[in-house]
């Protein structure tokens, strides 16, 4: 297994990305092509799902941004991370635990659950 540090750290920055070239490039990286993403709002399979995906969460947030919370861990071909969401220098307004399968290091299959949702979101 890929170090879940690592891995959670790769995860981040592919949805903190704004250029969708390079989104694009970093999802290609980090998923593999029929990876899966769910959470209680939304789901979507491969990198063009995925991509529109986090395309829509920067529009509907701008200028918010994801931040690792406390440390990622795992075994076998899992991970487990938490992460925080919110405005760029301030308190994070979001946050949840991502449970991951992984495949050869890259992600095969992530699945969200969110901690904190404030009722405006």
């Amino acid at each position: 297994m890929s170090n879940p540090a690592t891995i959670a750290e790769r995860y981040i920055a592919v949805w903190n990305e704004a250029d969708q070239e390079r989104r694009r490039a970093l999802l290609a990286q980090t998923w593999t092509e029929d990876g899966t993403y769910t959470d209680p709002l939304m789901h979507g399979e491969g990198h063009d799902q995925i991509d529109a995906l986090i395309g829509a969460v920067q529009q509907r947030f701008p200028g918010f941004r994801f931040t690792l919370a406390g440390s990622a861990d795992g075994y076998g071909n899992h991970a487990r991370f938490s992460w925080e969401f919110g405005p760029e220098g301030s308190d994070s307004l979001i946050k949840g635990t991502d449970f991951a399968v992984l495949d050869g290091g890259r992600l095969r299959s992530v699945s969200g659950f969110l901690d904190q949702v404030p009722a405006e979101a």
